[in-house]
């Protein structure tokens, strides 16, 4: 049990490949978790979980991930794997994968100490736009084919995120968002992203770019979280189609959040602002992949001295 052999029960190769339909609850999740992680320490550890009176009271969090190989994912990942370690448990972990997955991720996930499942995106990169979008697609038809009950919400790798967020989103009866600090392209300031709110009460949204004016919602991909039960028992929630709700990547960019979000509420009316009057910033994007420049007075003016070695 301890050779360091691969014994990742939970990797799915593609949404045809999922187990039988079962229900899980936090506390079966829980129980499954040193199955899951491949780990026996966290399994015989995790075993006592149960017992506390508090985690039957806390929601299962499903935090779905897409990530992809670069020079930047192992940074991305152990960052966002450090801040969910400290999230009370229960939470799930998926992480999505293109085409099949690597050592690397897989090693990383091992060694979170977090409950994951590893899931693989079958979708030829050629045929696609965006592959975020078929990534949480495919975390999403997870979540529906094993109804998992818990709340879900898209955790870019590269954000940052508030400790503080997670502890909320347990308290979302169907659908929450909130305000997201997000960085402009040209790097040169910080724009806000998602609701204007009256107490919890969703009344209007940020509005930065008159091009993003016809969207139906103005919240950003990390500003939101809703009910799993939402993807899987319509009829629960008065839902006027039984279709399945899927990211579309035949909409714009900056269109995909609204595109999902119109599937699962009908209007503001349906939301719940998280945070007294959402004034308080508890996600931020910065992409630092995208910077080529150090911010004023971290550059170095003369460079560092360097000893060249003996001949």
């Amino acid at each position: 049990m301890h050779d360091g052999s691969e014994r990742n029960v939970t990797s799915m190769a593609d949404d045809t490949e999922v187990e039988n339909n079962v229900t899980l609850n936090p506390h079966a999740l829980v129980q499954r978790q040193g199955m899951i992680e491949g780990n026996l320490d966290n399994a015989l550890t995790n075993q006592s979980l149960p017992q506390d009176i508090n985690l039957g009271s806390r929601k299962l969090l499903i935090v779905i991930t897409p990530t992809h190989a670069r020079p930047h994912q192992a940074y991305y990942l152990n960052r966002l794997a450090y801040t969910l370690k400290l999230v009370q448990p229960p939470l799930l972990w998926i992480v999505v994968e293109m085409t099949s997955q690597s050592e690397e991720t897989a090693d990383i996930l091992r060694k979170s100490g977090i409950m994951y499942r590893h899931l693989v995106c079958k979708k030829n990169l050629t045929d696609i736009k965006d592959r975020n979008v078929h990534q949480r697609n495919v975390a999403l038809s997870h979540i529906e084919t094993h109804r998992l009950d818990g709340i879900v919400y898209f955790a870019d790798e590269y954000n940052v995120y508030s400790i503080d967020l997670f502890e909320k989103m347990r308290h979302i009866r169907q659908f929450g968002t909130w305000t997201v600090a997000k960085q402009t392209q040209d790097n040169d300031r910080v724009t806000l992203e998602g609701p204007v709110c009256n107490g919890t009460k969703v009344i209007g949204w940020h509005l930065n770019e008159l091009s993003k004016r016809y969207r139906r919602f103005h919240a950003e991909m990390p500003g939101f979280a809703f009910n799993s039960t939402i993807l899987w028992d319509p009829r629960r929630w008065h839902r006027p189609t039984l279709e399945q709700i899927r990211q579309l990547e035949t909409v714009k960019d900056g269109f995909q959040a609204s595109s999902i979000i119109e599937q699962v509420v009908e209007d503001e009316s349906q939301m719940e602002g998280l945070t007294q009057n959402c004034s308080r910033i508890m996600v931020w994007e910065v992409n630092i992949e995208s910077n080529s420049f150090y911010p004023q007075k971290w550059l170095m003016k003369n460079n560092l001295d360097v000893i060249a070695p003996l001949a």
